[in-house]
């Protein structure tokens, strides 16, 4: 079976397309091979130099996208405890409300275990008390 015009004109375009994307990375692999012979020794030159500015260069810029990134938090959590206090729920604010009530349990559990020890320790106290005066 012979290929139909159509078959023959995608081919043709495909194969251009290809030829032409092949011949434009030879022509960078070759650009950037003659960039670092030339540029190597001024970089071996200056990398006294170079090296640790690249160095500063970087810690600043992480130092600056932490310190950003830092301030972003802060004002998502402020806007969360805000619409949060305001009454508007936000996401989340259901396991803050459950996790809430679990504490103000414990506390209460607590305050009670303490006061029944409390009374415990008074009247053991107050039978050494006894047993001492007879």
């Amino acid at each position: 079976m012979a290929p139909d015009k159509r078959q023959t004109v995608k081919f043709l375009t495909a194969t251009t397309i290809g030829v032409a994307l092949l011949v434009l990375s030879g022509l960078t692999l070759t650009g950037t091979v003659i960039s670092l012979v030339v540029v190597t020794p001024l970089l071996v030159l200056f990398s006294p130099v170079l090296v640790p500015a690249g160095i500063v260069l970087f810690l600043t810029t992480a130092g600056f996208l932490f310190s950003g990134g830092m301030g972003v938090a802060a004002l998502s959590a402020l806007t969360w405890i805000y619409n949060y206090v305001s009454g508007k729920h936000p996401v989340g604010s259901d396991k803050v409300d459950h996790a809430r009530m679990r504490l103000a349990n414990k506390a209460r559990d607590v305050k009670d275990r303490a006061k029944d020890y409390g009374h415990y320790v008074q009247n053991k106290a107050h039978e050494v008390a006894q047993q001492a005066t007879s």
